[in-house]
C-alpha cells in the first residue's frame, strides 16, 4: 500500500475523531478512538505495538517502547494532547522510526484548535553530509 494513501486515511481518522470530541482529552482517549476509527475504515492499525531494544546485535531488553499505533505495518503514529509540540517529541518519534526500522512516521497533537495545525510528519531518512 502507497504511504501518502495509507498517511491520508490517517490523518482523516484524526480529523473525525478530533471534530467529534474536540481538543482538551487524554492520550489514551484519542488513541482508542483512532483505532475504532481506523477500524472502521478497514485499515490495519496496531495499538500499543511494543519495540524491543537491541544494542549491538544484542537484545537489551523485550519491552524498551510502545508505539502508540503501527498502521499497515508501515507507519508508526505517536499521538499527543500537549500545548505544544516540542523538539523532544519530534526525537521521540524519529527515535521509534530507527528502533522499530520504519521510514515514515506522523505525530498528532489533538489539543489544537484546528487539527491541521498539530500534524507533524517525520521520515527516518539516512543523514546527509551536511547533517552529520
Amino acid at each position: 500500500m502507497n504511504l501518502n494513501f495509507i498517511s491520508s486515511q490517517i490523518i482523516q481518522a484524526a480529523i473525525t475523531v478530533h471534530q467529534t470530541l474536540g481538543p482538551g482529552l487524554l492520550e489514551s482517549v484519542y488513541q482508542n478512538c483512532m483505532v475504532i476509527e481506523l477500524g472502521n475504515m478497514h485499515v490495519n492499525v496496531k495499538s500499543e505495538v511494543e519495540i524491543p531494544i537491541v544494542y549491538r546485535d544484542q537484545k537489551i531488553t523485550d519491552l524498551g517502547f510502545r508505539l502508540d499505533l503501527l498502521v499497515e505495518s508501515a507507519i508508526i503514529v505517536e499521538l499527543k494532547s500537549v500545548e505544544e509540540i516540542k523538539p523532544v517529541h519530534k526525537k521521540q518519534l524519529l527515535t521509534y522510526l530507527r528502533l522499530a526500522k520504519k521510514d515514515f512516521g506522523l505525530l498528532i497533537n489533538f489539543n489544537e484548535v484546528l487539527l491541521k495545525h498539530g500534524i507533524t510528519r517525520i521520515t527516518n531518512a539516512p543523514l546527509s553530509d551536511k547533517d552529520k
